[in-house]
């Protein structure tokens, strides 16, 4: 199948070898610390650093150290993760660098930057750096988030230690291995018989922001299965014919968001909307002439997620071409900007 849509999620851009294999080596730290061409991502509190621009108008991109530049000693038992090697030919590093992320606490991340305003997070950040710094801020925030959430051994209780590059933590007590986890959700752009789409505003959001229909999917659940759940439960309708669009990792904090479209199923009325009253607050059809215009005092979903990806297609095609998974490339001329 054809890629093309996911290529344009960002964050699900990538340029790093993730290089399994060297996960395995036992003393893996000690050799990427010896090593000059090792740069370290530092990360606190979800957020990163941006490097000073060698030239006015230089696309941002993240800081990256020698294990000798970073101010503070690490201790042998700091948590840190393998990330793989670069493979970006347009980075500052060469291609082949091995690259960690370090997580650091408030006293280790003042004595490397004491302003907290440059401290800079994925969401502000993620369209506008490349596709290998993308990448791996992502892949830092997901694996990070699964270490702080995960200390000890679900079987006993017990503390695990950190092995394999950081990609897995090992139960001293009863021998058990426990691997990252991402929980699968579906989002859905609903069209009805007049070609306007579902949009719905969560009870945690301003009363003008309107996003796609979502939910994790359920043990036994396929993601279609999941999709005409997700939709009777949010909305109480049905939808028919959910095609999957494209995926996008959402480490805020350990989501995979699996994008669909769907239609409304036969005999299902378009002003049979119920919202559930828990999540979900109002729904509403939209036409494109709805959201495309200058006050339309509607906000979408920021430009960084699957959900306005989705929205941003919907808008761009022409209200008569049928949905399918390959579609033709957005003209940014004509959706609104992002919220």
């Amino acid at each position: 199948m054809s890629f093309r849509f996911t290529d344009r999620l960002p964050l699900s851009r990538h340029a790093v070898d993730r290089d399994h294999d060297a996960r395995a080596e036992p003393e893996l730290f000690e050799r990427l610390w010896a090593d000059a061409a090792t740069r370290l991502l530092p990360l606190w509190k979800g957020k990163t650093l941006l490097a000073a621009p060698a030239l006015p108008g230089e696309q941002p991109r993240l800081l990256l150290l020698p294990p000798t530049d970073l101010p503070v000693d690490l201790p042998a038992s700091a948590l840190r993760v393998y990330l793989g090697r670069s493979l970006a030919a347009d980075a500052a590093e060469p291609v082949g660098t091995p690259l960690v992320v370090v997580p650091l606490d408030d006293e280790q991340a003042a004595e490397l930057e004491a302003d907290p305003a440059r401290w800079v997070g994925l969401r502000d950040y993620a369209t506008l750096l490349s596709d290998r710094d993308t990448g791996i801020l992502t892949e830092s925030l997901g694996i990070l988030h699964w270490h702080s959430s995960h200390p000890h051994c679900p079987r006993c209780g017990a503390a695990t230690d950190v092995t394999t590059g950081g990609w897995v933590r090992h139960c001293p007590v009863d021998g058990s291995d426990v691997f990252p986890r991402t929980d699968a959700a579906v989002i859905v752009l609903i069209t009805d018989d007049q070609d306007r789409v579902l949009l719905g505003s969560n009870a945690m959001w301003e009363a003008t922001r309107y996003s796609l229909l979502a939910g994790f999917v359920e043990p036994g659940e396929s993601f279609e299965s999941a999709v005409v759940r997700e939709v009777f439960e949010e909305s109480g309708l049905r939808v028919a014919d959910p095609v999957y669009q494209g995926s996008q990792p959402w480490p805020f904090p350990a989501s995979i968001m699996v994008g669909f479209t769907a239609r409304l199923a036969d005999g299902q009325h378009s002003a049979g909307l119920v919202p559930d009253g828990t999540e979900i607050l109002d729904l509403r059809w939209f036409s494109r002439a709805e959201l495309t215009g200058d006050d339309t005092g509607i906000m979408l979903p920021g430009e960084s997620s699957i959900a306005r990806a989705l929205i941003d297609e919907w808008l761009a095609r022409p209200a008569t071409e049928p949905i399918t998974a390959e579609r033709p490339a957005i003209d940014p001329e004509r959706v609104r900007p992002g919220v």
